[in-house]
Order: structure tokens, then C-alpha cells, then sequence
């Protein structure tokens, strides 16, 4: 049953993020024939994870015809910030009464880091450890239905994130905000840890309207 659970799991997991990243174009037929071969698993996993991928609103099943890519729209990609930068907040501020020293010295070194590869203009180790920083920041806030949430939002939008990171300015200031984010939660500011991070998820949406990149076909 485990063994069955977790090939559900794996299938699932690899459509999500082939859809996600854009390997799948919008209304592509999904046939589970061809991905049960090139995944090397039979169709009734690949048939289930169908279904999983349609309660997320991923794709759509049409009875009697097949199964079509419906990805993530413009509009999508609005309300998940929108959504976002409040759980963020709420997150910066759990984690700011639960974080322990440990945790911050992780993120501390995250934003060291940061700011080596920023120097360098090493775009995709940026992307890397701004991943990195909102896990830590996930883990922090002690909550694992908001962890959950937030960690499905953040794998939504990241073909959106790592194009606009691979921005200098954009990674310059994402890199600043977090600096910031983690200064207030450090310093036990549970209000500004809240606020900053609200803004840092707008002014990321915000630059993505000013990029062009939320221009999603919907």
C-alpha cells in the first residue's frame, strides 16, 4: 500500500512540475498511455494523478475524450499573490514568535549567501536560495497546514519567480527585503516582520506586471 501510495505520489509530483514549469502548453492532450511509458509506471497511477491534478485546477478531464492542460492564467497568478502576501505576513509573524536560534542563523547564512551570488550575478544560485529563504521561513512559522498552503502557492508561480530573479534589479531588492524580513524577526518585531513581508510578495507581483511576465494567455 505504501509502495502504491508513494508511485501515485512520484507521477503526481513530476506532471504538477512538468505543468508548472511549462513543459505542457495550455489545452495539450495529456494521453496516459505515452506518460505511463515515459515514466516507466502502468496508467493507473498516471490515471490517478489525473484526477489529483484536476482538483487543483490543473488540468481538465473531458468524459470520453481525454485529459487537456489548463495551467496557470494571468488572473491565477493574481489572486495567488494576492493571497500570498497576506499568508506571508501571517507566516513572518508566527515565525517571529517561534523561530529558534538555529533557525535564524540558517537564515542568516541564506542571506550571506545572497549576497555573495548577488555580487556575481550568479542568477541561478539567486533563485536557489530565494527558494531556500521561504522555506526556512515556511519551516519557522511552526504550522503545517500554512506551510502546505504556502509551499503549494510558491511552486504555482515559479516559472514567474525565476524569470523575474533572473532580473539584477529585481534580485537586488528581493535580496534586501528578505535581509529585512529576517532583521525584524530576529529583533522580535512581530508587526514589521508581518508588513514586510506583505509588501515583499506586491512589490514581487508588482515587478512582474512592469516585466510583462504575469501576461499569461487566459
Amino acid at each position: 500500500m505504501d509502495n502504491d501510495y508513494s508511485l501515485r505520489s512520484r507521477v503526481f509530483t513530476r506532471l504538477r512540475e512538468d505543468i508548472l514549469n511549462g513543459k505542457y502548453s495550455e489545452n495539450t492532450e495529456l494521453k496516459e498511455s505515452a506518460i505511463g511509458e515515459e515514466l516507466g509506471v502502468s496508467r493507473t497511477p498516471v490515471r490517478e494523478a489525473f484526477r489529483q491534478l484536476e482538483l487543483e485546477g490543473l488540468i481538465r478531464i473531458v468524459p470520453n475524450k481525454g485529459a487537456y492542460v489548463t495551467g496557470i492564467s494571468s488572473s491565477d497568478v493574481a489572486d495567488i499573490y494576492e493571497i500570498r502576501s497576506l499568508l506571508e505576513g501571517l507566516c513572518a509573524r508566527w515565525a517571529t514568535k517561534r523561530m529558534t536560534k538555529s533557525m535564524i542563523e540558517e537564515m542568516e547564512e541564506t542571506i550571506i549567501l545572497s549576497e555573495f551570488h548577488l555580487s556575481k550575478e550568479h542568477f541561478e544560485q539567486l533563485i536557489e536560495l530565494d527558494n531556500r529563504f521561504h522555506m526556512q521561513l515556511y519551516e519557522a512559522c511552526g504550522s503545517k497546514i500554512l506551510i502546505h498552503l504556502l509551499k503549494d502557492f510558491h511552486q504555482y508561480v515559479q516559472k514567474q519567480r525565476q524569470q523575474t530573479l533572473s532580473n539584477i534589479e529585481r534580485s537586488r531588492q528581493a535580496v534586501a527585503e528578505h535581509k529585512s524580513i529576517m532583521e525584524a524577526i530576529r529583533d522580535g518585531n512581530a508587526d514589521l516582520a508581518e508588513k514586510l513581508a506583505d509588501e515583499h510578495i506586491c512589490n514581487a507581483y508588482q515587478n512582474m506586471v512592469k516585466c510583462g511576465l504575469s501576461d499569461i494567455k487566459d
